[in-house]
Order: structure tokens, then C-alpha cells, then sequence
């Protein structure tokens, strides 16, 4: 591979897109890890009860929303 290559703008975007997505898919399992153990409380059955789907909605909305506070705190110490 030429070295040139390696500092390509293509390539720069396309490892910084494969990052968001590696991070994407890190923060989704541990969203469904976090949630599932705090609202799922019995053996699943085919549905979600309404307060188990409850839960899971405001369980999801706090972790995203904690996660956008901590990425604006991180954008702000660069």
C-alpha cells in the first residue's frame, strides 16, 4: 500500500465513521444490558408488561440523555 494512502481524506472519514459506528454499537449493548437487568424483572414471556415497557422506555431515555450531557462535556474540554 502506498504510504500517501494512509493520510487519504477518504480514509480519514471512513476509519472516523467506522469509530461512531463501533461506538454506536458499544453504547446500544450496554443501553440493553443496563435496562434490561433494572426492568426486566421475571422470565420473558412474549410481550413486555406495561410497566416492564415503562421502565424500558424511560430507562433508555435517561441513559441517552446522560450520554449526550457527557458528550457535550467532553466536546467542551477539547
Amino acid at each position: 500500500m502506498d504510504p500517501s494512502a494512509l493520510n487519504s481524506p477518504e480514509l480519514l472519514q471512513f476509519i472516523n465513521q467506522e469509530k461512531e459506528r463501533a461506538m454506536l454499537n458499544e453504547m446500544v449493548a450496554k443501553l440493553t444490558n443496563v435496562c434490561w437487568d433494572k426492568c426486566v424483572t421475571g422470565s420473558p414471556g412474549s410481550k413486555f408488561s406495561s410497566s416492564e415497557q415503562a421502565c424500558l422506555s424511560n430507562c433508555a431515555r435517561r441513559y441517552m440523555d446522560l450520554s449526550v450531557i457527557i458528550m457535550k462535556r467532553f466536546q467542551n474540554m477539547q
